[in-house]
């Protein structure tokens, strides 16, 4: 199996990366392809891929292809690229807003599966949610499974309406925790906590309460019951929360990413 990597940005890359260090390459090094010379560069000094400076040199050779272009570079990289595909090609899409159909007749060929990663997968601990054209046999959706799990975890969904949904939940959901993290490191420097404890108290609070989370069976609202006592001051937080609209302001902001992923596809 030959695999190439369209666009060496921040999610193909770390895609790049995942599948060339997992074994299911059969030691073969994966092919990518990029515009940018300084990135070709930088490519050039890792062992694991085979690096093209021309698309003509490297997409007939690939049984399977990942495009990681931003989503309006797609028409002009489909221009670029429709007289070199062909049908037996299975093509997985990381852009956001490109549907499978406009895919299928931009490029005249049929397998194509469209996938929303999101950046935690930079890490190995990436949520990518997946669907495919009727076209992809269950063996070719096992196989991209696979390919998408050397980056953290990957789900199957129905339909594109789900990836649309995906993106409003996990593709663009660290931007969320970010934001909150951000906040309540601005409130602790406002307290007279140093930068560098402000980072520590709030990334170790994250990270212990979905540890904690992950190996119990209760849910979010059983773990605030825990640590909100009566008139204590965890209480007093989740009131303020509360009168202040905060969960119904993050279902909202969630809608918003995924309305949008829903007009980018129209």
């Amino acid at each position: 199996m030959k695999v190439l990597v369209v666009g060496a940005g921040n999610m193909g890359l770390t895609y790049a990366e995942g599948m060339a260090k997992s074994p299911l390459l059969n030691r073969r090094n994966l092919m990518i392809y990029d515009v940018s010379a300084e990135k070709i560069a930088t490519l050039k000094e890792l062992s694991y891929f085979d690096v093209f400076e021309k698309i003509e040199d490297c997409l007939p050779k690939a049984d399977v292809v990942f495009i990681a272009v931003k989503p309006h570079h797609s028409e002009e990289l489909f221009q670029s690229i429709k007289e070199m595909v062909h049908n037996d090609q299975l093509f997985i899409s990381l852009m956001a807003g490109v549907t499978i159909e406009k895919i299928q007749q931009s490029l005249g060929i049929k397998k194509v599966i469209r996938a929303m990663p999101n950046l935690p997968a930079k890490v190995g601990l990436g949520m990518t949610s997946f669907t495919e054209a009727k076209e992809v046999s269950r063996i070719e959706l096992l196989m991209v499974r696979n390919l998408l799990d050397t980056t953290g975890e990957a789900i199957h969904v129905e339909n594109e309406n789900f990836i649309n949904a995906s993106t409003g939940i996990s593709g663009s959901g660290p931007a969320y925790v970010f934001y909150f993290m951000q906040s309540m490191m601005e409130a602790a420097l406002k307290m007279g906590f140093s930068s560098n404890d402000s980072k520590i108290l709030v990334t170790q609070t994250f990270e212990g309460a979905v540890k904690l989370f992950n190996e119990s069976d209760l849910s979010p609202t059983a773990w605030m019951e825990m640590v909100a006592s009566k008139g204590g001051t965890t209480r007093a937080a989740l009131d303020s929360f509360e009168d202040n609209n905060v969960k119904e302001l993050i279902k909202e902001a969630a809608y918003a990413a995924f309305n949008r992923a829903t007009e980018l596809g129209k």
